[in-house]
């Protein structure tokens, strides 16, 4: 029978994450049964989300259980379906783990997804015209919904979900300017995904700093703001921003070691009538078949060139996963399994 390799956590973080959280085991794959479907992985999503499903305390999802495959999106190819809408040699993208295969109950709607890779790499699945892509264009359209002229911007621009919402927001008509670390992701951001321009936050001691940054780059204010980060940057642009502008919060990496994250200036919410509101992808379903469509238009057509880093096979993932969070990463961070 054949053993199929998958990476568990086996105890949680006591503040920061370490590889000693993972542990790598082996198991038979089981038979299938009528309405399953056994997929090969050939590549593993690596996303910020999963650090807060490692610790226990109160999260927006039940935490990832001690002892069980860490959560994870996947693409891959169909080995072998006893289910009639899928066969194998069909790609696929779902929500197989940190594991070589799944088996996946096809019948479960949304488990598996088949995907048409003539215009769009199977990479892509997991990140531009995957979850991050959607994550972007949940912010920027449904909560920032931006009118062209009009400036948003962005931390962690040159990611998975920054270069997305760069794409999206080019688009319709807007300034777009980019927060990330390290001039090589700034040169990217400006000169690959076509911001108009993009500030090296680590090139700024404090907040007041980079707020100054942003005021040179952003002229008219900001109007709209998608934050992965939190911490200084959020302190920054809340600086800027103009009356009635509105802030998407889908991330605050900066925290999730656990330390908290005080708002300096909490009384601008007040002071420019500003939005913040957070949202979870996942429970907006309803938007992905637009925004999915609206995304592999841009990537098949080459308005959204995103970039990738790609870990060599399973036992990688871990590290790969700490750099991630630590912004070592250049682009959509991945697992190459095959």
């Amino acid at each position: 029978m054949p053993i199929n390799h998958r990476i568990v956590l086996d105890n949680r973080p006591q503040g920061e994450a370490t590889a000693h959280n993972f542990k790598m085991v082996e198991l038979p794959l089981p038979e299938l049964k009528d309405g399953e479907v056994l997929v090969c992985h050939h590549y593993l999503s690596l996303d910020p989300y999963m650090r807060g499903r490692m610790n226990e305390s109160k999260s927006y999802a039940v935490p990832q259980p001690l002892g069980e495959v860490m959560i994870g999106g996947t693409v891959g190819e169909v080995v072998d379906s006893r289910h009639p809408k899928f066969k194998a040699g069909d790609q696929v993208v779902g929500m197989g783990g940190w594991q070589e295969f799944s088996v996946v109950d096809a019948n479960v709607i949304g488990a598996l997804r088949k995907v048409d890779t003539t215009h769009v790499p199977l990479s892509h699945y997991l990140g531009a015209v995957g979850m991050p892509g959607v994550t972007a264009w949940y912010g920027l359209v449904k909560i920032i919904n931006p009118k062209a002229g009009e400036t948003v911007t962005v931390s962690a621009a040159s990611g998975a979900v920054g270069s997305a919402y760069g794409a999206l927001a080019k688009a319709r008509g807007c300034r777009v300017v980019g927060i990330a670390g390290g001039k090589d992701k700034c040169d990217y951001v400006v000169k690959e995904l076509g911001f108009d321009a993009c500030i090296d936050y680590k090139e700024h001691k404090d907040y007041i700093s980079l707020s100054k940054a942003l005021r040179e780059a952003c002229p008219n204010g900001i109007d709209g703001h998608f934050e992965n980060v939190g911490g200084m940057v959020l302190d920054a642009v809340m600086l800027r921003t103009n009356a009635f502008a509105r802030i998407a919060v889908c991330g605050m990496i900066a925290g999730y070691d656990g330390a908290p994250l005080p708002m300096s200036n909490p009384a601008l919410i007040l002071v420019n009538r500003m939005k913040i509101e957070g949202f979870i992808v996942s429970e907006h379903m309803e938007v992905w078949p637009e925004a999915l469509q609206e995304l592999g238009t841009l990537v098949g057509t080459g308005k959204l060139r995103p970039r990738e880093s790609v870990a060599q096979g399973l036992a990688a993932a871990p590290e790969a996963f700490l750099g991630l969070l630590k912004g070592k990463n250049f682009g959509k961070q991945l697992v190459k399994l095959i």
